[in-house]
């Protein structure tokens, strides 16, 4: 549906057979403790009724009878998960259904998953529960449904306001679906809607995207995603190419457009591809960018707990196949080095307006006298602010963080 989710996509992890060194059904995870008591927990459904043209999840076609088996292993995966034997000891702040098109399950469904995993495992009662949405797939009564069930946050899944762009992207609904769905989402109660939009698109000028902005930002979202399209492998686009995509000058007029409308309508710019009104910033994916913990369920979902990082199986048979055995799906894992941790907690947390302890960017740069100097020269440039204890990337250094994060790798 989206790119940029830790817990869908995540960082690969290196190891492979991760059961191979352990007995138990629960494996290296049994062996692997918390340090935080809070944690999150990403639930991936992987099915969609038809790729889109940009996607390199892990997905799977629509089938009910394979989605029959999908939530039955997904109940074993909560399962035994509630039985390891830190389970007890921590809450879950919030989950994230995501996808794949999460929409497409039922509201019986969701509520099952969500009384499941809080049968196993304590949940806060003010957790954050998010739920993917395509516009196409849902109505009043499925969000009324959905809100009942426990979901507490909705992530529409809108892309473009095209409807020649949209067809081109390979999705479903057109321009009226995509408001009609988040009208619904207001009729229905929901008080925490995010839209999903795509920049950098083939054959959108700027122009076209202020106008889909301004749009969009009109419907009054309590939260906006912004990802620049990239053609990444495993994506239809990504193997065969598509023409006409904007020159590298036209995204980068999109991007600031983008941040400049979406000041002016009262957003706060908090993370690089993410804005949002006060009090509605995404509560689950902060826990990504403050490099926190995790688990995962589903097929192809990463999770982090203590100094390990695990994916799951992708293929959503051989994920089926693995908790028939009695077993978690893990397929691969490895445990962090604290170099390897020092890198990703300043990448992730300089994704964030909030940015980084000043103190970890400079132990970082510090025996590095190369490193030393592009910060220095970043700072002369505008693109990064060191000072009042905090490192933070400017908007501007938004826009080139990648050249930085590549050399504090």
């Amino acid at each position: 549906m989206r790119g940029r989710r830790a817990g869908a996509a995540g960082i690969p992890a290196r190891t492979s057979s991760p059961d191979a060194r352990y007995e138990s059904p629960h494996g290296v995870l049994a062996d692997t403790s918390p340090t935080s008591r809070e944690l999150g927990f990403y639930v991936h459904m992987p099915f969609c009724q038809t790729r889109c043209h940009f996607c390199s999840f892990n997905t799977a076609p629509f089938d009910r009878e394979a989605l029959a088996r999908y939530l039955e292993a997904v109940h074993r995966e909560i399962a035994l998960v509630g039985s390891l034997p830190w389970a007890g000891a921590i809450t879950i702040v919030s989950v994230f259904l995501g996808g794949g098109t999460p929409s497409l399950l039922h509201p019986d469904d969701v509520a099952a998953l969500l009384r499941a995993l809080g049968a196993r495992v304590p949940v806060a009662s003010d957790a954050e529960v998010t739920l993917e949405c395509n516009p196409e797939s849902v109505s009043v009564d499925t969000f009324a449904g959905y809100r009942a069930a426990g979901v507490t946050r909705f992530s529409l899944g809108v892309q473009a306001l095209d409807d020649t762009v949209l067809a081109r992207l390979g999705r479903l609904h057109s321009a009226r679906d995509a408001h009609a769905a988040f009208v619904a989402a207001r009729a229905a109660g929901a008080d925490n809607v995010s839209v999903d939009l795509m920049y950098g698109l083939p054959g959108v000028d700027v122009a076209a995207w202020i106008r889909t902005i301004d749009q969009v930002l009109d419907w009054q979202p309590d939260h906006l995603s912004a990802y620049g399209l990239t053609l990444d492998a495993g994506s239809r686009w990504g193997a065969a190419g598509v023409p006409d995509l904007p020159p590298e000058g036209v995204v980068v007029e999109q991007y600031w457009a983008l941040a400049r409308c979406a000041q002016r309508r009262g957003f706060e710019h908090y993370e690089i591809s993410n804005y949002a009104r006060p009090g509605f910033r995404s509560r689950h994916n902060q826990i990504y960018w403050r490099a926190a913990e995790y688990l995962a369920g589903g097929p192809g979902a990463c999770g982090f707990i203590g100094d390990v990082r695990y994916g799951n199986h992708k293929p959503v048979p051989r994920y089926v196949s693995a908790l028939a055995a009695g077993t978690l799906p893990l397929e691969t894992w490895e445990r962090l080095t604290p170099r390897q941790r020092q890198a990703e907690r300043l990448i992730l947390g300089l994704r964030t307006a909030d940015g980084v302890p000043r103190a970890w960017l400079d132990e970082r740069v510090a025996a590095d006298a190369r490193l030393e100097r592009l910060a220095t020269d970043w700072e002369e440039a505008g693109l990064l602010r060191r000072d009042s204890g905090r490192a933070v990337l400017t908007e501007s250094g938004f826009l080139l963080s990648d050249a930085l994060f590549v050399e504090l790798l």
